[in-house]
């Protein structure tokens, strides 16, 4: 576990630019991939629901970012009402780097190639901290879930799926 260069180039640079320089020197880089929110739990050490989930959904085909908690799925339905939109799908591979810059299993919740409209579940924050990827499938950061929604520009709704 490293953090020289561990962060994506584009992500380091996006961390500068919003003055959370400091967070880069935080990243850990695993010689595994932290591809899913389990991998990602299992190499840091915490609870799964401490891992931060950057999915890209389309809503009537717009990319939209949602922060979800790792141990929770997101009910498209309930984003689909939270945008006013007829129809929501989970977006393709390809619509996913081309709106962040990124792969898919190293989104991370900022710093994207576009503007997106973001949605973080509310969950989120009922963590102190929370892991989320840092532009790679190796590597993850360490950031208090207030500020994520903040530096994401996110709107905090509920939009988990709950089981009965």
């Amino acid at each position: 576990m490293t953090t020289a260069d561990a962060a994506h180039p584009r992500f380091a640079e996006a961390l500068k630019e919003l003055g959370l320089d400091e967070l880069n020197a935080k990243v850990r880089r695993f010689p595994d991939a932290t591809r899913t929110a389990a991998e990602a739990a299992a190499a840091v050490g915490c609870e799964l629901g401490q891992i931060c989930k950057s999915l890209i959904f389309a809503a009537d085909g717009v990319p939209v970012l949602v922060l979800m908690d790792g141990a929770s799925r997101v009910d498209v339905e309930l984003v689909r009402r939270e945008l006013g939109a007829d129809k929501v799908t989970r977006a393709k591979a390809d619509v996913v780097r081309e709106t962040t810059g990124y792969a898919i299993g190293g989104v991370p919740p900022f710093g994207h190639r576009t503007r997106t409209r973001v949605l973080a579940d509310r969950a989120l924050l009922d963590h102190d901290l929370v892991w989320a990827a840092a532009g790679n499938p190796h590597a993850v950061f360490p950031i208090a879930p207030k500020d994520l929604v903040a530096h994401a520009g996110a709107t905090l709704v509920d939009v988990r799926e709950h089981t009965s």
